[in-house]
């Protein structure tokens, strides 16, 4: 028998130079870039791809701002940012204009003291201390309502599922809250004789209503929150739960994952919807001048030691009452606005947009004498003066 000898096994084939330098530039620029967005995670981020989307047809300067558009002046006026443009509610009328000042809605109206509430798509403009109220959505006007003879609105707000709180005043009544559906059908009525009631807001899961009342706690005034279920009968008017928030008079309300933000003269507060109170951040002894609950899961307070003068400190405070961040201004703020995870700082001449621990996102030097800023979540941020408005997005 002959043996067979082994087949000789062939000398692997050394990659080429070419293969290598390839595949070596390919790992280099790999960690270029996860360098780069280490060190600039702050500025390219998903919001930046969502501005090029939303914003790639509208013209803009080099710094990125929009051509200004003009609308009817008035220190009446309250604005709202809704579907990418400017909402405008002076006592005469309502306008939309979109981000380069195209009119969508004109509305003529007659109130006293407009008040705009609004969410992601939706809008609603009140009258307080009148009778009517207006839910605009997608350029149009969806709900109109006007309360009865001897009704007067106090409060109205949006949660972002698009149900609606009223506040209102009624004969026989200290006051009234009725919840209204996606649908604006009214779902539940609350009326009291014992307390008055100043706001309200629907959970964002839509199952419950928190009301902040005011009253007398023996000799002592007294602001209460106050929780009831929407499933309730109407005659049950005994709240589920309840918590007291002592003699602060309440400013802002805004209800979150986290809960329900309570902003007050003298501290901010963030309560459960078990009633007890996860934080709460005391100011007392200096002048809040500024404020905003519009960012995620942080209250933004523009706090001063006196009244007048342009010394102040800009606080970031968490759920739990802690302060995560501040920061000492020297200048002159005109207007303060925080919205998803961006805080806009508006001065003289400049306005400075900044992450929610206070580091630098934008700077944008020429703001076209704005006198009031509105910050929205993706990043972009709209201006306005007297008469005129643009929107700002950064590159």
């Amino acid at each position: 028998m002959e043996l067979m000898e082994p087949k000789a096994t062939p000398p692997k084939k050394k990659p080429n130079l070419l293969f290598r330098l390839l595949a070596f530039l390919t790992t280099l620029a790999l960690m270029l870039g996860a360098v780069l967005l280490v060190a600039n995670r702050d500025k390219l981020n998903l919001d930046g791809v969502r501005r090029w989307f939303s914003y790639r047809s509208l013209e803009r300067t080099d710094s990125g701002q929009a051509e200004s558009f003009s609308y009817d002046g008035g220190s009446t006026n309250s604005f709202a940012t809704l579907d990418g443009g400017l909402l405008v509610c002076s006592p005469s009328n309502i306008r939309l204009y979109s981000g380069g000042g195209t009119l969508y809605i004109d509305e003529t109206v007659s109130m006293e003291q407009p008040v705009v509430d609004s969410n992601e798509s939706s809008a609603l403009v009140y009258d307080a201390g009148g009778r009517d109220l207006y839910v605009f959505s997608g350029k149009e006007q969806v709900f109109r309502q006007t309360l009865d003879e001897g009704e007067t609105l106090l409060s109205a707000r949006l949660n972002d599922a698009g149900w609606m709180a009223v506040t209102a005043q009624e004969s026989g009544f200290k006051g009234t809250v009725t919840v209204y559906d996606a649908s604006f059908q009214p779902v539940l009525r609350i009326k009291l004789s014992s307390r008055f009631i100043t706001d309200a807001v629907v959970s964002p899961d839509c199952k419950s209503v928190a009301l902040l009342t005011v009253g007398a706690e023996g000799s002592q005034f007294e602001s209460r929150l106050e929780f009831y279920r929407l499933s309730r009968s109407a005659e049950d008017v005994e709240p589920d739960v309840q918590t007291s928030l002592g003699n602060n008079v309440s400013l802002d309300l805004r209800w979150t994952a986290d809960g329900v933000w309570v902003l007050g003269e003298s501290a901010v507060s963030l309560v459960s919807p078990d009633g007890s109170v996860s934080g709460t951040y005391s100011y007392t002894g200096r002048y809040l001048k500024g404020f905003s609950l519009g960012g995620d899961g942080r209250a933004v307070l523009l706090l001063g030691k006196y009244r007048a003068g342009s010394s102040a400190d800009l606080v970031v405070v968490d759920g739990a009452g802690t302060v995560t961040a501040s920061r000492s201004l020297s200048e002159q703020v005109f207007s303060l606005s925080a919205a998803g995870r961006y805080i806009a700082l508006l001065s003289a001449g400049r306005l400075d947009i900044y992450t929610q621990d206070l580091e630098v996102y934008r700077t944008l030097e020429t703001t076209q004498g704005a006198r009031r800023v509105i910050q929205r979540a993706d990043g972009s941020t709209m201006l306005m003066n007297a008469d005129t408005a643009h929107l700002y997005v950064p590159n």
